[in-house]
């Protein structure tokens, strides 16, 4: 198969360019059918059908014209999904045991927990 230094080289070179092509295809379609939601499905049945008739100028073409607005709708999901672990890591991890003990105190001020149970809230928190 490879019977040259050349022929390995063009091999080689060959397989980079269709994984080369891979990535960026799944990330315009990525883009398409799940960051963009202005674009209509029409267009975008148009952008995969080019995809497929010409790979390489299409992904091309793609990329210069809605270059930017991918650039910035990945910042937006990445941006939304540090929120969301942000928000789960919170929740998760409850309130501070400063917290729990202000929470507490102001029980004990309105009168609907007795000293003893403020104290064994207190001692719950700082363990």
């Amino acid at each position: 198969m490879w019977s040259s230094f050349w022929s390995f080289l063009w091999s080689t070179i060959v397989i980079f360019a269709f994984i080369a092509y891979l990535m960026i295809l799944f990330n315009i379609l990525t883009d398409l059918f799940w960051r963009d939601h202005q674009t209509k499905g029409v267009v975008k049945a148009v952008w995969v059908v080019f995809l497929i008739v010409f790979p390489y100028l299409t992904a091309l073409v793609y990329l210069i014209a809605r270059g930017d607005g991918m650039a910035l709708r990945g910042r937006e999901a990445a941006a939304a999904a540090k929120q969301q672990t942000d928000d789960y890591i919170k929740q998760a991890a409850g309130r501070s045991p400063a917290q729990e003990i202000a929470h507490a105190k102001e029980l004990l001020d309105a009168g609907t927990i007795t000293q003893s149970d403020f104290d064994s809230l207190k001692t719950k928190a700082l363990t």
